[in-house]
C-alpha cells in the first residue's frame, strides 16, 4: 500500500502513516540545499546520514529529559514520529558568532555568546524566512507569550543538552535551528531534525567544519563531514 503524501521539502518527504492517524512517517532525502534555495545539489546517502544523526540526537536528548517528536528509526532512511502541526517559526541558538549575524549585525567572527543568543525567524520561504520579533511572533503564528516563553526556555535546555552531547565527542555547537510543533493533544514538542543541515558544527580542535557550510561555503565534502558527526555519535552514544 503506497502511504499518502502529505508535504515534500527541502530535505524531507513528510507521509500519512497508515497504521496510526497520529503518526507521520518522514522519509529523509539526499538533496541538499542552502542560500534559501538557491544553491541546490544532490549527494547520495545523504537522507541515510541525516536520519541516522537525528534519530541518535533525539534519543539522547530524551534520555537528558527532553521530549520531541521523535517515535523510533524506521529503517536507514526514515523515521516514525508524532503528527504536529509546525508552528511556522525557526528558533535560532547561538553559541559562537558566525554566519548571518556577523554581516548583520557587524559582530566579530567567532565572538562567544554568554548566554547564548536567541532569535526568531518566520518560516516562509517567499518571503526568506525573515527575521522576527516577539509581538511579529505572536501576530503571525497565533501562539501566546506564554507559549512563546516557553519555547525559548525549552530551546535553551535543548541548547545545552546538545552541548553536552557534542562535547563529548569533541565537536563544539556553533549554533542550530530548532523548529516546534503542536500534538494532538495540544502539548507543543520540539519537531522537524537535528542534523548537520540544522547545526554549525565544529571540531573542537582543529576547528573544521563538520556541517552543511562546507557544501554552503565548498570547502569540503559533505558526506565525508556527515560521516564523521555519525561515527562519533555511534562510538559515544
Amino acid at each position: 500500500m503506497e502511504l499518502e503524501l502529505l508535504y515534500e521539502g527541502k530535505a524531507k518527504k513528510v507521509y500519512q502513516s497508515d497504521t496510526n492517524v497520529n503518526h507521520l512517517i518522514l522519509s529523509y532525502k539526499n538533496d541538499a540545499t542552502a542560500f534559501n534555495g538557491e544553491k541546490k545539489a544532490q549527494f547520495y546517502g545523504k537522507g541515510r546520514l541525516n536520519n541516522e544523526i537525528s534519530s541518535l540526537l533525539f534519543k539522547a536528548l530524551e534520555d537528558k529529559g527532553i521530549q520531541s517528536h521523535f517515535i523510533k528509526r524506521l529503517d536507514s532512511s526514515t523515521q516514525i514520529v508524532q503528527k504536529t502541526d509546525i508552528i511556522p517559526l525557526e528558533v535560532i541558538i547561538r553559541n559562537i558568532a558566525t554566519g548571518s549575524i556577523t554581516k548583520r549585525l557587524g559582530i566579530a567572527e567567532k565572538t562567544l555568546f554568554e548566554p547564548a543568543l536567541a532569535e526568531l525567524f518566520y518560516k516562509d520561504d517567499s518571503l526568506g524566512d525573515p527575521l522576527i520579533n516577539d509581538e511579529h511572533a505572536m501576530y503571525l503564528t497565533g501562539i501566546t507569550m506564554e507559549e512563546l516563553n516557553g519555547i525559548k526556555e525549552e530551546a535553551r535546555k535543548i541548547n545545552q543538552a546538545l552541548m553536552e552531547i557534542f562535547a563529548s565527542i569533541g565537536v563544539r555547537l556553533v549554533d542550530f535551528k530548532l523548529e516546534f510543533g503542536r500534538n494532538r493533544a495540544g502539548k507543543i514538542l520540539l519537531s522537524d531534525e537535528v542534523s548537520p543541515d540544522t547545526c554549525r558544527l565544529w571540531d573542537a580542535r582543529t576547528n573544521e567544519k563538520l556541517d552543511k557550510d562546507v557544501f554552503r561555503q565548498g570547502t569540503g565534502d559533505l558526506i565525508s563531514v556527515y560521516e564523521e558527526i555519525l561515527n562519533r555519535l555511534e562510538a559515544k552514544l
